[in-house]
């Protein structure tokens, strides 16, 4: 890990370790959670500034991102792009756009994730992105944890390689260490 997210990670407690439920469904010893780090506005800026500079020369009309983590990224690296900010929600369990969000056909969009394990909701979002014909120029994300393929450019401020393991084949599991409830999603999963 470069020294700025190493410091950053574990001076707000982004980063921990132990045995963990995924929101994917899948297991880990570790763990990032994003809003530990995005509670201080000034790392969050920070952060954000480091990403909005990974886009820098490319055209970008609107940051979405998708509700409730990518929230407050997504708000700051528009802040820094020059662009405004709206995000996906879900509406029984399908992301949509609400609250009077709206994407013209064609709009040059940035998706904006805070973690990105298996990449199941930036394709989500994409499928939505779609539908009203915009022009997606990429995807940023605090962290990428995963080998997710988009078909897009995917430009993370941090790239893990953390194993996450299926649940039945979980090592963290057979040596007996509790499992801890991580991320929001846990109603949609089966342990």
């Amino acid at each position: 890990m470069p020294d700025f997210e190493t410091k950053i990670f574990k001076k707000t407690g982004a980063l921990k370790e132990g045995h963990f439920l995924l929101a994917s469904g899948l297991h880990s010893g570790h763990y990032f959670q994003a809003q530990a780090l995005l509670k201080y506005p000034k790392e969050a800026s920070r952060a954000a500034k480091n990403l909005a500079g990974k886009w820098k020369g490319t055209t970008i009309d609107a940051a979405v991102s998708l509700a409730v983590g990518g929230i407050v990224l997504g708000q700051e690296i528009s802040r820094h792009l020059g662009c405004r900010h709206i995000f996906l929600e879900r509406k029984d369990e399908n992301f949509s756009l609400r609250r009077g969000f709206h994407i013209e056909p064609g709009e040059k969009i940035l998706v904006v994730e805070d973690v990105v394990t298996t990449g199941g909701s930036v394709m989500e979002a994409l499928y939505v992105l779609k539908s009203y014909s915009a022009e997606i120029v990429g995807i940023t994300a605090l962290l990428q944890r995963g080998e997710a393929d988009f078909g897009y450019l995917f430009k993370p401020l941090l790239k893990a390689s953390w194993p996450a393991y299926d649940p039945q084949q979980c090592p963290l599991c057979r040596d007996g260490i509790p499992l801890h409830i991580a991320g929001t999603k846990q109603s949609r999963i089966n342990p």
